[in-house]
This record gives C-alpha cells, structure tokens and sequence, in this order.
C-alpha cells in the first residue's frame, strides 16, 4: 500500500498536515524586495504537468469518495477539520445508491483514461493504473443488478450475492465499527454517534427494500445462511436496550471523558425506538425468505451465475483465471504441502493414518489446547501479544524499513461470533490514534491449539496486515486515493500469506516443529480454499460435500470448517485471493533472484512490495519488471 510522492498539490501527507504547512508558510521569512518582472516570476505558479494534473484529478475523485463513504473517513481517521461532518452521518445503501455506483464509476474511468501513461512518471503509472483497475471492477459489475457489488465492496473484500447475511449487513457491522472505530473525545463526536444510531435504522431500511428486490429476481440466501442470519439478530433483540453495545459503548466512553449529559440514556431510547424496530421489521423479512430457501449453496444457481462468479473470482484475484484453472492450483498445491507436513509428522514418529487425520489428532491434544473459560481465552491473547513480542526483533532478517506497527489484540465480540471469520484485522488510523486491531474468533478454544496460533498471528499482525497498514500511516507516502483504494484482496492477503512464510524463513520456528507444522497447515488450508471455493460456486458441489473435503484436507474441526464454508458462500471468490496472490508474489521472487543473480537482496525486495502497496496482480508484475530492470536499486 505505498510510494515516493509524486508532485501533487493534495497529497495524503497534506491533506493530513495542512494547517500546520499554513503555519511555517505564514512564519517563513520574507524574501526581500526584487524587481517587479522577477517578482512576477517568484509569484507565477509552476506550469502543471501530467503527473500534477493526474494528481489534482485523483485528490478531486478521493474527496468525492470521503463523502460518499462517511465510514471510511472515520476508519482512517479522517472525519475531522473540514470534514467533521462525515462523522455523523453513515453511506448511502439504498437501491438507487447501488445502481448509479456504476455510472459514478464509468465516469470516473472515463476522466483518469484520458491521461496517457507516456506522459506520466512510473509512479503516476501505478497510481493510474490501480484507480483505474477498481473502477472497471464496478463497471463490469453492471449486469448484475444485485447483491453487493458497489465499488467500495469491491474494495472492501464483502462483494458478494447477498445484502445481508450472516457475516454482513448493517446489524453486525454497524455495532463493532461504531463501538471500534467511531472515537468519542467530545460532545461533538458524541452527538455524532447518536447521529449515526439515528441513521442506522434507516440503514436497515434500505436493506429491507433491497432484499426484497433482490428475491423478487430469485436471489435469496441458502436455507443454512439464513437460519444463522435469524439467529442472530433474535440474539441481539432478545438484549435490552440499556445492555446493547450501541447503548453501553457511548455511555462508557462519554463517562470516561466526562462528557456530562445522560448519552447512554439517549442511544437507549434511540435503540429502542429507533434501531430495535428496524431490526425487528429485518428478521421479518428474513423470515418470509425461508420458506423460498433452498439448500444449494453455490452462486451457479443465480442469475447469470456462471458470469457472476467469473466477476467475483476476478474480484478476489485481480487475475482473469477460469475456475478451472483456480481449481486446480488448488488441488496441486494441497498435494505438494501435504507431502512436506507427513516428512514432519514421521520424523515425530507420527505415522498412522492421513495427514488430515494425524493433525487432527495433533489438534486435539489437551498439551497444545487453551481451556475454553474466560480463564482460558485470556491466557490465549496473552499468548498471541507474546508472539508478536517475539518476532519484532527479527524483522531486520526481511526488512531494512522501520515502522512501529502497533497492535492490539481483541476477541471478536460474542454477539457476532457465530457468523465472523475466525480471525481478521481493521487497520489502524492514519493519524496513529488508533493502532491496528487483531481479533480473533474464540468462541471456543479447541478452535485455536497452541501450535496454529503463530502463523495466523504473522497472517495478522506482523509482518502481515499491519505491517502493511503501518506503512502507509507511519510514512504518509501514498496520496489519499491510494488509501481509499487499497482493497485488492490476492496483494492485501496474499503478502499477508508470505508474511506467514517469512515467519518460518526468519527462525520463528527453529525449535517449534508443531509451530512449523500449524503454519504449514494453515498454508494447506488457503489451497483447500482454492478447491471448496470453486467448487461450491463453478462444480456445484454441496455445502456438506465442501466442509467434508475441507476437514480431511485440513485436520480442522466441524465446527471451523462449516464457518469457513458458509463465509465463502456469502462472499465468493474472496477466499480465493490468499493462495493466488500469495503464489503470484514467490513467482515474482523467483524471477528477482533468478536475473538479479548476486544483485538480488530479500530485505530489498519485501520493502519493494511493501512500498508499492495494495495493487491488481497485474500491476504488481509490473512494478517487479521495472525493478528488475533497474538492477534491484528502483524505489518508489
């Protein structure tokens, strides 16, 4: 996600620090007296240039998206100063508001395609080219009128079929970014959120009207999906209003900072009022759905489903490979990881039954399991912070950049875990106010033995995603579109998967061989989801028949195999991006190593990938190419 800045009059480093640059402008000395023509000169502006005037336009397009995307301004802490008032307000989900996303980004492409690359420096290249990839994403989404296929869906890794489900919508969202993300410090930022209460019931409103014309067309939820979504929301209902989280977070924090006023009484009565109905009217309507739901899981059975799903695994790729082709990546890449994990598991004189079966049997023992009590749990984060202890002395064995990248670790709160992944990360703000959240999925233990924890923790925090965030909130090198941009699911998760590899290249598991072992699953596991994946969607295989082929393959639980499964039918292809990227990337390395010769350094080469930040695929190739090229000493 990253780069040295081109001219550009609104960079992200401006747009961040403009009233401080207005002060030292105000405070420099004045020059002295000159003749008038050589006045004229000091005074007349540069003439613009391509690169200045791509840039004007991108700052242009990435205000416009702040105001379209109100959460994101405050996810990046950006709803401050001139743009205070994005933090009362939330984006606009209503159907007219999906369909003219693509006619907003034809537009848009339109404008950026009139800048001819040859005219432009290589980093106003890739700033180009990447824009300009997302907003084809939105307009090739056109025939499928609907779902979730908005450009910020795209980049926001939830495009998928349905409007809400059991990991997505405003039910679930809403409450953890508002309780996460939405910071109170005054009274301001509390009226802001209670703002935002108020607008979530209309949020829920839209989704209503868009469900319901979404299963006018015969899209509507697997009965398995569903039932979980239903679940759900009757749990949040059955919470009075005055223990709700939207009520309790704004009434903790107004407390904490001595705010006055009774704003927890307030949010109740909005929660009550207001949010509960909505809520309520939602799992009605879900609840008419059912008798219409069937059990097939894969989105062949909707309309255009074959060219839909070719859209979603582009979508989670950035590539244009056929599902075949994904599919069978899949299946190669399990059966050479499989044979070097049964080389470890013999040489622990671990040799009966499959891999799948011996690492089950590896998971299950009570040495390598945290017990599943609150006790428990949080012996498993005080864990997951001393991994992470650990690995940031290593780092300069990958790296020559030097970034903070704080981290916290959080559980995923218990009213969403029954539909959330098993462990994600939100980014930490631009301002550094607030650092990168780790949270994992404990809603038991047995899901988590001691030896799969490293790797997802590399996965996550560093040297994966939030060494990725890192970059662009420590150094302010990429202007503000970059950032808005910055969803393209095969680079954000396939680095993060060779961050899991770096973990191993580094010595982390030196003297852990079922440290290696749970990497090495985990591994296995993102090539299963090549198989599962397209096998739900382009094979038809059923629900059972994918969590079946996932277990064997893994040696993971049911119970995580079947979260996974329903995660990939909500938002398919997604799950695809880890492995494709993350083989994309060792190829690039490969290539590096093989012309560089003894020019070729690792350490070089990783703050390459960091410092281009999140780009298509194709993009990524490009950039590797020119550093090449350039005997490994381009920077950006």
């Amino acid at each position: 996600m990253t780069h040295t800045p081109t001219p550009n009059t609104l960079d992200r480093r401006h747009l961040l620090v403009a009233g401080a640059a207005a002060g030292l402008v105000a405070a420099a000395p004045k020059a002295k007296p000159a003749g008038r023509r050589a006045a004229a000169l000091a005074a007349a502006p540069a003439p613009p240039t391509p690169d200045t005037r791509l840039s004007a336009n991108l700052d242009r397009l990435a205000e416009t998206l702040l105001d379209r995307w109100p959460e994101t301004a405050t996810s990046l802490g950006l709803d401050k100063g001139r743009r205070a008032g994005l933090k009362a307000a939330l984006g606009d989900t209503s159907p007219g508001a999906q369909s003219q996303d693509r006619t907003f980004c034809a537009a848009e492409l339109a404008k950026l395609q009139a800048f001819p690359d040859a005219s432009l420096s290589p980093r106003s290249r890739i700033d180009k080219a990447t824009v300009a990839y997302a907003l084809q994403l939105s307009v090739d989404a056109t025939p499928f009128d609907y779902g979730t296929n908005t450009l910020l869906d795209a980049m926001g890794e939830s495009a998928g079929p349905y409007v809400v489900s059991q990991q997505s919508g405003a039910y679930s969202a809403l409450p953890e970014f508002l309780d996460s993300q939405h910071k109170i410090e005054t009274s301001e930022d509390a009226d802001a959120y209670l703002s935002r209460l108020h607008e979530m019931a209309r949020a829920l409103a839209n989704e209503d009207e868009r469900i319901a014309i979404d299963a006018d067309k015969g899209v509507i939820p697997p009965s398995f999906i569903l039932a979980n979504t239903i679940g759900q929301q009757e749990d949040l209902l059955k919470v009075p209003p005055a223990q709700a989280r939207l009520t309790l977070s704004i009434a903790r924090r107004a407390a904490e900072k001595k705010l006055g006023g009774d704003y927890g009484d307030s949010a109740r009565r909005l929660v009550e009022t207001e949010i509960y109905p909505a809520l309520s009217r939602q799992l009605e309507t879900l609840k008419t759905l059912q008798p219409r739901s069937g059990q097939d899981a894969g989105v062949w059975r909707l309309p255009q489903g074959e060219a839909y799903y070719n859209w979603l695994l582009k979508v989670g790729t950035t590539t244009n490979l056929t599902p075949d082709q994904v599919h069978q990546m899949g299946l190669e890449q399990n059966r050479a990881i499989e044979a070097r994990m049964d080389g470890l598991l013999r040489a622990q004189g671990l040799t009966q039954g499959t891999v799948g079966e011996r690492m089950d049997a590896l998971g299950r023992d009570p040495k390598y399991l945290f017990p599943d009590t609150d006790a428990g749990r949080a012996q498993l984060i005080a864990y997951l912070n001393g991994v992470i202890a650990s690995v940031r002395p290593r780092l300069s064995k990958a790296f020559d950049l030097k970034l903070k990248a704080p981290i916290q670790v959080k559980r995923v709160p218990v009213d969403i875990q029954d539909g959330a992944g098993q462990g994600y990360m939100n980014p930490g703000a631009v301002d550094g106010s607030r650092p990168s959240i780790y949270y994992i999925n404990l809603k038991t233990t047995s899901n988590w033995p001691k030896f799969s924890l490293p790797t997802l923790t590399f996965h996550e925090g560093i040297p994966g995603h939030a060494w990725q965030g890192a970059y662009l909130t420590e150094t302010g090198k990429l202007p503000l579109i970059r950032l808005l941009i910055s969803g393209f699911n095969a680079y954000v998760e396939g680095w993060a998967l060779y961050a899991e590899q770096l973990g191993d290249e580094i010595g982390m598991y030196d003297a852990d061989w079922a440290g290696r072992l749970g990497y090495l699953q985990a591994q296995k596991f993102r090539a299963v989801r090549l198989v599962v994946d397209t096998g739900l969607h382009a094979k038809r295989w059923t629900r059972e028949q994918a969590v079946k082929w996932a277990m064997d393959a893994t040696g993971r639980t049911r119970n995580a195999m079947t979260s996974e499964i329903d995660r990939y039918c909500g938002t398919p292809g997604q799950a695809c991006g880890y492995k494709v990227g993350h083989t994309e990337i060792n190829r690039l390395r490969d290539k590096a190593r093989m012309e560089l010769g003894g020019h070729y350094d690792l350490k070089r080469f990783d703050d390459l990938l960091v410092e281009t930040g999140a780009v298509p695929l194709t993009v990524l190739d490009n950039v590797v190419d020119s550093w090449i090229a350039a005997g490994g000493e381009l920077r950006l």
